[in-house]
């Protein structure tokens, strides 16, 4: 009677247990199929990719939701790795679009501050700049890109002319 006790309380233990358990170097997820969710910057960028698409359509109602809910997700991102200048760069981008204008510009000096030859974000930094009338430091940053042989430059210099 002991042991069927016994057995009974040790059942009970593993079934409310994690549903990951392991035995000899080996590990089963019984929870779930497939691989696992994808974290915070992997939605963050395809939320934003979405949010572009649709502000192309001419649906800013829907595009400026679709921003909101990619900035959710690189905050979010940007808890776990906080050191990150691809996350700051899409807050960046996301806080713009959203018209955070002064978030925007921290975060893509602060992005810029960690990686200062972030193409991207030096790109991204030079459209907020002219589109905010500062054509003087928009076009800093299209010096600071010069030597790069990049799209980027040749994307912010026809930008700047226009």
């Amino acid at each position: 009677m002991r042991n069927i006790k016994f057995i009974i309380l040790l059942l009970f233990i593993v079934s409310i247990s994690s549903k990951t358990f392991s035995y000899e170097g080996h590990e089963e997820n019984l929870g779930r199929d497939g691989p696992p969710p994808a974290g915070p910057y992997k939605l963050g960028f395809k939320e934003l990719k979405r949010a572009i698409k649709t502000e192309k359509k001419g649906k800013t109602k829907k595009a400026k939701i679709k921003f909101e809910k990619a900035l959710d997700y690189f905050l979010e991102a940007n808890v776990e790795d906080p050191a990150n200048p691809d996350i700051l760069n899409y807050l960046g981008l996301c806080s713009a679009k959203l018209g955070f204008k002064e978030n925007a510009e921290i975060y893509y000096l602060l992005g810029l501050e960690l990686n200062n030859e972030h193409k991207s974000l030096k790109f991204n930094l030079g459209t907020f700049y002219f589109y905010e009338n500062r054509f003087n430091e928009a076009q800093k940053v299209l010096v600071s890109l010069e030597n790069c042989q990049c799209k980027e430059y040749d994307n912010l210099r026809n930008i700047l002319n226009k």
